[in-house]
């Protein structure tokens, strides 16, 4: 059980931060010298969202210290697994449209999109491998705005509604928290339930958040038709 919540809370993490939402047309927009081919088809019976193997080759690129030329089998079914699910939930997104993102907030996630990397040269060193000029180019600048409207919808979709009550922070802080912090800190008072509480109520709020993505992606699965085309 701890196992699946730490990998279930591994890949909210990751889709927070590394998740950039791709649309069919995304893959013309970046100007990819690669010779694309489509990789998985994932449609909802109405729609249709195809991923492309340039696809994978960008959500690689954002991903610091992986290997972009002549990138590993491996790497590249990590990449598909995320834009599987990404695409699930683009399909998802297009059923509520939402207010599209300003400019603030899509200049917020490339300053943050950029801190991940040693620095700003080498982050455009990798855009150049997929296509891009610099953060500066507009097919770029679309494309974070796009991953800006997943997160703002991943976070109303299963942020929002979300409930920690009194009783689920304080058996956290009985069972799970005091106990740990004697086994590492023998020796050492326990800070109070009310001195850690904020922090209890964060880490509540995620494995709910994560345990609630978790089960939209399973059924999602089931809803949706996920058709692999060929292996990378």
């Amino acid at each position: 059980m701890k196992l699946v919540l730490k990998k279930t809370l591994l890949f909210l993490a990751s889709l927070l931060v590394a998740l950039v939402c791709f649309t069919g047309d995304a893959a013309n927009a970046r100007g990819q010298e690669v010779v694309d081919k489509t990789v998985a088809v994932v449609s909802d019976g109405v729609r249709t969202e195809l991923i492309t193997y340039s696809d994978l080759v960008w959500q690689l690129a954002l991903q610091p210290g992986t290997q972009l030329e002549k990138p590993r089998s491996e790497d590249l079914n990590q990449a598909l697994q995320l834009l599987i699910n990404q695409r699930l939930f683009t399909l998802e997104a297009l059923r509520l449209p939402r207010a599209a993102p300003t400019e603030k907030e899509i200049a917020d996630k490339i300053s943050e999109t950029l801190s991940v990397f040693p620095s700003p040269s080498v982050f455009e060193a990798r855009l150049k491998q997929g296509g891009f000029e610099s953060v500066k180019d507009d097919a770029f600048e679309r494309l974070i705005a796009s991953r800006v409207a997943t997160e703002k919808y991943i976070d109303f979709r299963f942020a929002s509604f979300v409930v920690i009550s009194s009783d689920d922070e304080t058996k956290y802080y009985r069972d799970i928290f005091a106990p740990a912090f004697r086994k590492a800190s023998p020796g050492i008072l326990v800070p109070t339930f009310e001195e850690k509480r904020p922090e209890i109520h964060r880490i509540l709020t995620r494995q709910k958040v994560a345990a609630n993505i978790e089960s939209f992606l399973d059924e999602a699965k089931r809803r949706n038709t996920v058709d692999i085309l060929i292996e990378v």
